[in-house]
């Protein structure tokens, strides 16, 4: 097993790329927190699929959009296990408008701190503690928007792109100290978030032609990167993106 003795914290693991990380991880003998926001039941039932492999699973709930909580729930990840080996930022949401000059403030400074804050704010928690015990990996999930702008999002993507920049440039002081921190891109993938989108025929039809292998990506296509990148296999790989899209980033352009 790739993560056998290691702890995990992967934030909104209730549902979708979260769950499947967690339950990932714990597959290959990771001792995980699930964090939660309102799916409590999820978040239990990601829980349960852990505990199933043998190994351990705690769930702690936390608003992200309060950088603070983001603080506790650190906290309480390593009261729960003892510490932290793993980190994965996956929690995240988005406030698309058909016109970003019609992004409330307050919609972009929620956004900004879900997508980008609290991240930091764990991350750095994170980092502080790994370097004093000389190991350990942070896993954020950003998005093809890091590289893509998108009509409506400038929110979203001016957070995922500050996510870009926090794991390069975290990642130069981090490498000398044994801790690795790198990003996971997805495309389009099938969640309970893209659901409606992908059902809808307009609209399913419009994000698939731009795919150039034709489907939305599965949750699980997502955590089998997270797993590289938290394991051993990725000893040497640190402050890099990795784009999981079918493609897209090199239909539609973006480096």
């Amino acid at each position: 097993m790739k993560l056998q003795g290691k702890t995990a914290l992967v934030t909104g693991a209730d549902s979708g790329i979260g769950r499947a990380i967690a339950t990932t991880f714990g597959r290959e003998g990771a001792d995980v927190v699930v964090h939660y926001l309102h799916d409590q039941r999820g978040a239990e039932q990601t829980a349960h699929a852990i505990q199933s492999h043998g190994v351990r699973a705690e769930v702690l709930q936390a608003d992200l959009s309060n950088p603070n909580q983001a603080a506790h729930l650190f906290e309480q990840a390593e009261a729960a296990l003892g510490r932290i080996d793993i980190l994965v930022n996956n929690a995240g949401k988005g406030a698309n408008v058909e016109s970003s000059l019609d992004t409330p403030l307050e919609a972009f400074i929620d956004v900004i701190n879900v997508d980008l804050v609290s991240p930091w704010v764990l991350a750095q928690a994170a980092a502080r503690k790994m370097a004093e015990r000389g190991h350990g990996a942070i896993v954020n999930i950003s998005s093809v928007h890091e590289e893509i702008p998108s009509k409506g999002g400038v929110a979203y993507d001016a957070a995922k792109g500050g996510l870009r920049m926090i794991a390069r440039t975290l990642a130069l002081e981090l490498a000398p100290k044994g801790v690795r921190i790198n990003n996971i891109g997805p495309g389009m993938i099938a969640t309970p978030m893209t659901t409606d989108r992908l059902h809808d025929p307009e609209q399913g039809e419009q994000s698939l032609q731009r795919i150039p292998m034709g489907r939305a990506g599965e949750a699980q296509e997502i955590a089998n990167v997270a797993l590289f990148l938290a394991s051993e296999d990725a000893s040497y790989v640190t402050g890099s993106t990795f784009f999981a899209d079918g493609g897209l980033m090199r239909n539609v352009g973006g480096a």
